[in-house]
């Protein structure tokens, strides 16, 4: 019997410990429930396009060098000895523990016993985004990172190249600024497809709502009859963009509609703005490209038409010697007239 090809995958938890997975894509199906077609498109052998989606149990996340299966309590990530992978995966184990909050003396006494478990609830878990937000976040934020690195650097190469090409014309800086656009229009139609899947993402609140993946659980979970709710989040703490991720959460408080994906929308509109503005710095790259292919185009007809004058001039000259020996050959009649 045939068996599905091994791939390496690091597994990161909702504690930070990370672990090498080497696992066929059989097993990595039945562990996060998804289909083979999804899986298909986190194959660094194929040429998919990005993709962010949400399953009923899982989100797939193809963006760049990231190809991650996301969870309710785990991250997988293919790759994991990918230089550019490391610094994600390392920012998921700083990120994504959730530190337990202690209460203090003074506030032990307010605090009701129950059934003899005050003690259990001096340490509990603070409220934040849910674990899939927190990996999400980690993943966008290392690929617009990486990509705005990447721009940063070109435009350290290209702006001196088309400044020393204006300034001196050759061989050498025409092949050099050639290759530099080159690499500017494929990272340009790289940040292209992450910024169109981000927008494409934002405009529909169905996708949006898919990947809520601990609500879709605790909406599983959870039973009216028993008159008790699973656990939900409610984000009062700090984060990264805490003060601007936590504003509309604050505002819904525990519970939330499935139809309410505001939080999700503002996480996702703060990469988008910074995918947006990577963008914008290539878009200006290009232009001053333009402008100095454009200048380039000028000077060169300019050489051109003087060189044609010189030609043109050169004819005349050359014409006016051969009528003046003509004309003198035929006044001392050395030529018939």
């Amino acid at each position: 019997m045939k068996t599905g090809v091994s791939r390496r995958w690091i597994l990161v938890d909702s504690k930070g410990q990370s672990s090498i997975l080497d696992l066929d894509k059989y097993a990595i199906m039945k562990r996060v429930s998804i289909h083979a077609r999804d899986l298909r498109i986190l194959d660094p052998l194929l040429s998919y396009p990005s993709a962010i989606f949400g399953r009923e149990k899982a989100i797939v996340l193809n963006l760049e060098h990231i190809k991650a299966i996301i969870t309710t309590d785990e991250v997988l990530i293919r790759d994991p000895m990918d230089d550019n992978v490391l610094p994600v995966v390392e920012e998921l184990q700083r990120r994504l523990p959730l530190p337990a909050i202690s209460l203090g003396e003074g506030e032990d006494d307010d605090q009701p016993v129950v059934n003899g478990t005050q003690n259990e609830m001096q340490t509990v878990e603070p409220t934040e985004f849910p674990f899939e937000f927190r990996a999400l976040e980690v993943a966008l934020e290392g690929v617009c990172s990486y990509l705005d690195t990447q721009t940063r650097e070109l435009e350290t190469a290209a702006y001196p190249a088309l400044d020393e090409l204006t300034s001196k014309i050759s061989s050498r800086n025409l092949d050099r600024v050639r290759k530099l656009k080159s690499a500017m229009t494929r990272l340009t139609s790289r940040v292209q497809k992450v910024r169109d899947d981000l927008e494409q993402l934002l405009e529909d609140d169905g996708d949006m709502a898919d990947l809520y993946l601990s609500r879709k659980l605790v909406a599983g979970v959870s039973s009216p009859l028993s008159g008790q709710v699973a656990p939900y989040w409610s984000p009062d703490t700090s984060s990264i963009r805490s003060k601007l991720l936590s504003k509309a959460s604050r505002i819904s408080g525990i519970t939330h509609e499935e139809t309410d994906v505001e939080e999700l929308e503002m996480l996702l509109e703060a990469y988008f703005v910074q995918i947006e503005s990577t963008m914008n710095k290539l878009t200006t790259l290009r232009e001053y490209i333009d402008d100095t292919e454009d200048y380039i185009n000028i000077q060169l007809d300019n050489h051109r038409n003087q060189l044609i004058q010189v030609v043109i001039l050169a004819g005349i000259a050359s014409a006016s010697v051969f009528l003046s020996i003509i004309t003198y050959a035929r006044h001392k009649g050395l030529v018939g007239s």
